[in-house]
């Protein structure tokens, strides 16, 4: 059957996809200026041309993703409210604290007669940065909902991340082990502390995190579920699982694992353990027919990876390091209270994005010496930023995508779905309980992997299942 030229360029345009996606974490987690301006790019091209292969089926996808498509779109708007241009008498009515220095400046450069238009952001290049990057994993979300459209390209977008995490998890353990004094990549200087490509430990954990809950919903996929089946078979399982790929990817489970212990991140380390055993359990009810192989992956995972593999590298010091944590000694909780009161001020449109660093100063203790650009707590660096408004659409999104996974693991049969929905849910509860305490979405390649993965999520409830798989109804 001849292909078409527009099946030709989404093809490529696929495999382009999955290389963006692998090579995010290796510039820096993509949180230098210029690797996320590369990231743009790619991404807005994709999805020009996208927008040119399938202009015929506009209103199609506009009903199928018309509520994603606002949710998103009025984020958009939301932080354009910020950042462009108004009338002076706008900025006195609305937020008068934003001309504190800017009259007396102004004044030696222009008549006084003159009142500029000004934005409503405190810092308005950084909410520039905000907005494009925001921009960016919008296309991203939407390329993923239009070219992951297969149960082929749903498993190469799982391989795709589980293998970059595998090599990150590789990178980070040699280097450590190898008693390296700088990074084989961009001379970072290595300590006993694993941060792969990344530069800070707790961005490095967090996307290992994303990166296991791809790998543990592509084992799932990956399992039988015939059932009643004979000894003879059951062995022959059994030697087909141990001759095939999916033994590197357990093994890769366990490297994944072993970085993350030795990163010595203490959330990224709790949100992983608690997002795997909630979403395994939620599959152990869900999960219809219940399959004896899903359960032996859980109980080898917890006996091999958590109770052996992590004591030998580390998990003790985790656990110490869990112990002694006293709110005396950290001060992000400090930073957390002396923010607060910000919330006040500007409660419904924000401060506009990326302007923590700039307000932060003003309610600094005396007693933090350190310089702090970020929150420490996504949920509150987000409502100051954004306004209650904008954390509301943000909130509504991850929501309606958490929604769709749970639904694929309650009601679909098939185990690619089901492995996709994992991967999704298990992310969002761990991402979830990382954001509590430190800052991992501002790390450009872990947002857009938790961009990717809740894409998955609405996929995962979707997605046609073409193949038949024995004594299992598709859906």
């Amino acid at each position: 059957m001849k292909v078409q030229p527009f099946q030709k360029t989404e093809k490529f345009l696929f495999g382009f996809l999955l290389f963006t996606l692998f090579w995010l974490p290796l510039a820096l987690g993509t949180n230098r200026p210029w690797a996320w301006s590369l990231m743009q790019v790619s991404l807005f091209m994709q999805g020009a041309l996208l927008v040119l292969i399938h202009h015929g089926s506009y209103a199609n996808w506009y009903t199928t993703y018309k509520k994603y498509i606002w949710v998103w779109a009025a984020f958009l708007i939301w932080q354009l409210i910020n950042i462009t241009p108004l009338p002076f008498f706008i900025i006195e009515l609305v937020r008068p604290e934003r001309l504190h220095g800017f009259i007396t400046q102004h004044s030696l450069f222009a008549p006084s007669h003159e009142k500029p238009w000004l934005s409503l952001s405190f810092d308005i290049g950084q909410s520039h940065i905000t907005f494009m990057k925001s921009l960016a994993y919008c296309f991203l979300f939407f390329i993923s909902l239009s070219l992951i459209n297969t149960s082929k390209r749903l498993k190469a977008t799982l391989i795709t991340l589980s293998a970059a995490g595998i090599f990150q998890a590789i990178y980070g353990s040699v280097e450590v082990l190898s008693g390296m004094q700088q990074s084989m990549l961009f001379d970072l200087p290595v300590t006993h502390i694993a941060t792969g490509s990344f530069v800070y430990k707790n961005h490095y954990a967090n996307y290992l995190l994303l990166s296991l809950s791809a790998a543990i919903g592509y084992l799932i996929a990956s399992l039988h579920l015939t059932h009643n089946s004979t000894k003879r078979e059951r062995l022959r399982r059994m030697i087909k699982f141990w001759l095939s790929n999916k033994v590197l990817f357990r093994i890769g489970i366990i490297i994944m694992v072993i970085a993350l212990v030795m990163s010595r991140s203490r959330m990224g380390n709790s949100a992983f353990f608690i997002s795997m055993t909630l979403t395994a359990t939620l599959g152990l009810i869900y999960f219809k027919p219940r399959q004896k192989s899903y359960v032996t992956l859980f109980v080898s995972m917890l006996i091999i990876d958590i109770l052996i593999v992590s004591s030998l590298f580390g998990l003790k010091q985790v656990q110490e390091r869990l112990e002694q944590t006293s709110f005396a000694q950290e001060s992000r909780d400090e930073v957390i209270a002396d923010s607060v009161p910000l919330l006040a001020d500007y409660p419904l449109l924000g401060s506009g994005g990326g302007t923590f660093y700039t307000l932060y100063p003003r309610v600094q203790n005396e007693k933090i010496q350190h310089f702090y650009d970020h929150a420490h707590n996504e949920y509150l660096q987000f409502a100051l930023e954004f306004g209650f408004v904008g954390v509301a659409l943000l909130g509504l999104l991850v929501v309606l995508c958490t929604v769709c996974s749970f639904r694929a693991i309650r009601k679909r049969r098939h185990p690619l779905p089901r492995g996709a929905a994992f991967a999704s849910f298990m992310a969002v509860i761990g991402m979830a309980l990382h954001a509590t305490v430190d800052f991992p979405l501002q790390a450009t390649a872990n947002a857009a992997y938790f961009v990717v993965l809740l894409s998955l999520g609405i996929i995962s409830s979707e997605i046609s299942m073409r193949t038949k798989v024995k004594n299992v109804e598709q859906h």
